[in-house]
Parts: structure tokens; C-alpha cells; sequence
């Protein structure tokens, strides 16, 4: 609707990480260099199979992607007590010695994470306050990152629908992690719908010929929903882009985002939402309906606001 010469998106970085094996947190396989990996980021799309391919050989040998959901909990959850318990031992030697009566609080949050990992339950999963969220945040456990669960399944599958292995699937998310997203989707279509690059129209000829979708849109949207991020977006001739923040983010912290002095020397915000502009056609006939507002530094920024910021920097 603006025609910039430039336009800029919202970005989700995703890494890809080869697949843990049983014993993973003693450093069997490349474990130990696996789950440093997973450690640098900041959710975890939890990648099953769900296909039968006699020439892809896996790890256990055979397919059964609930014992696999099972392997790989386990082993993040045994590399996270085993943070817990070293972490337990230094803060009660430190409270034991008098020598920091702060680390009482320390020792409280590491018991309650070392019994809630010794009963099979992830971090993410306790009641925590915030004080014991700023303690378990410096450990940077591994299962406190949420998790989006793909199921990878055949193309015939795909385009029908139906796997065998969905059902119990989601009867261990829904045991295991009441919260957790599920996405079937195919590892070959999506090459496939890949291999059009920039070719648009020949890429929509075959989505429409195959009668189906790519999820990889959804694939991305769930994962960036699952970090809690949003985005608002500036607006000008020369460029219109989008810029990721934390859900409840405050105005002047959203605009440093940009540049540190856009939040030093924050006076207000001129905001529209993306769903009252695309209605109404224009900036001018937002302005004209009387939703286009001038903010405050108190104002928290909602997802799909454009904005122009004014500060005296």
C-alpha cells in the first residue's frame, strides 16, 4: 500500500542442529557439542519423524516418534540436572560458609528445579516467581526454552492429511507439555515448493495443482510466537519495515530498538494499527476517523502498530 523503494521484514533466525542420541548428556555421539548448540538458542523446534523410508536409516532402527520425543526430553532434562545439581553445590557450600547469606533464595529455586527435573517435568513447566525466574535465567537450562513440535511426514501423507503417529503424538504433548504446538508438514514437498525460488506464479500453479499448502509460514509465525515476540512497523517512501520486540514492550524501549537516543530522548509516539490502516485505505483517513494517536512513554506497544516517533535527540 505505501510502495517504498524498500522493504524490510521481520527475520526468525533458525539453526539447524543435528539429532540428539540416547546418552547425549554424557557425550555420547557429538552430544556434548549438540546440546551447547541448542544452549545458544532461544526456543527449540523439535523436529519428529513420521515417515517409513527403507532407504533413510534411523538411529534406533526403526520409526516411532513418541520414543524418540521421549529420548530427546530425556537427555535435555538429564543435561539440565546435571547444571542444577553442580549449581546446588556451590550455592549451599556459599550459605553454608556464611560467606553470601543472598544465595538462600538460590538454594530454594535450584531444590525446587532438581525435584521438579528429578520427577520428569521440564523447567518451563514449575510455578516460578520472578525472583526464581531471574535465578533459573542465568543457569540458561535447556528446558526452559519453549518448543514447537514438527512432525515430518511423506508427501502422500502430507497431501491427505493422516499419519498413524499423530494421534499418540499428541496425546504425549498434550501428557508432557500441555502448551507445546504441533505442525505436520513434509520435509520433501516443502524442497520441492522451495526449488521455484522467486518464481511466484510457478510456485502457486503447483500448490494449486497439488491441492495443499506449504507450512512453512505457519512453521515461522509459531516459532516467532513462541520466542512472546511481535512486531511494529515505520513507514516512508524510501522503506517500510518491520521491527521484532518482546510482547510488552514499552514505547520508548520499542523505539531504541531503532537507535539508543530514539529512547534517551523519547517524547511521544504516533501510532496507527496495521488493521485500521489496511481498512481504512490511508494515513489520511486514519487521521480522519480519528485513530491515529499520539502515545506515551506508558504505552504498550501492540502488534501490527506503525509508528512514527518523535524525540529530540
Amino acid at each position: 500500500m505505501a510502495k517504498p523503494g524498500k522493504v524490510t521484514p521481520a527475520v526468525l533466525t533458525i539453526t539447524d542442529i543435528a539429532g540428539l542420541v540416547k546418552g547425549a548428556h554424557e557425550g555420547k555421539g557429538l552430544g556434548n557439542a549438540f546440546l551447547s548448540n541448542i544452549g545458544a538458542c532461544d526456543a527449540i523446534f523439535h523436529v519428529c519423524r513420521g515417515f517409513k523410508d527403507s532407504e533413510i536409516e534411523h538411529v534406533e532402527g526403526s520409526v516411532d516418534p513418541v520414543r524418540d520425543l521421549d529420548i530427546i526430553t530425556n537427555e535435555l532434562q538429564k543435561k539440565d540436572l546435571e547444571k542444577v545439581t553442580a549449581r546446588l553445590d556451590v550455592v549451599t557450600k556459599l550459605l553454608a560458609k556464611g560467606q553470601d547469606k543472598t544465595k538462600k533464595l538460590d538454594v530454594a529455586t535450584m531444590t525446587a528445579a532438581k525435584e521438579l527435573l528429578e520427577s520428569g517435568k521440564d523447567i518451563r513447566h514449575g510455578a516460578w516467581k520472578n525472583d526464581d525466574i531471574d535465578i533459573l535465567n542465568e543457569q540458561q537450562l535447556l528446558t526452559a526454552k519453549p518448543v514447537v513440535y514438527l512432525v515430518n511426514i511423506g508427501n502422500e501423507e502430507y497431501a491427505l492429511q493422516k499419519n498413524k503417529y499423530l494421534s499418540k503424538i499428541h496425546e504425549w504433548v498434550k501428557a508432557k507439555d500441555p502448551y507445546g504446538k504441533i505442525i505436520p508438514f513434509s520435509a520433501s514437498f516443502e524442497a520441492e515448493v522451495c526449488g521455484f525460488g522467486d518464481d511466484e506464479t510457478a510456485r502457486q500453479a503447483f500448490l494449486t495443482e497439488k491441492k495443499t499448502k506449504s507450512m512453512i509460514p505457519k512453521i515461522i509465525t509459531t516459532g516467532y510466537a513462541a520466542l512472546d515476540l511481535i512486531q511494529y512497523f515505520t513507514m516512508g517512501d524510501v522503506e517500510v519495515r518491520a521491527w521484532t520486540i518482546k510482547k510488552g514492550t514499552l514505547a520508548p524501549a520499542a523505539a531504541g530498538v531503532i537507535h539508543s537516543d530514539f529512547a534517551k530522548h523519547f517524547i511521544c509516539a504516533e501510532v496507527m494499527s496495521f488493521d485500521d490502516f489496511k481498512a481504512l485505505g490511508s494515513e489520511a483517513e486514519v487521521k480522519k476517523a480519528g485513530k491515529y494517536k499520539t502515545q506515551g512513554k506508558l504505552y504498550l506497544m501492540q502488534d501490527g502498530d506503525i509508528c512514527n516517533w518523535k524525540h529530540n535527540a
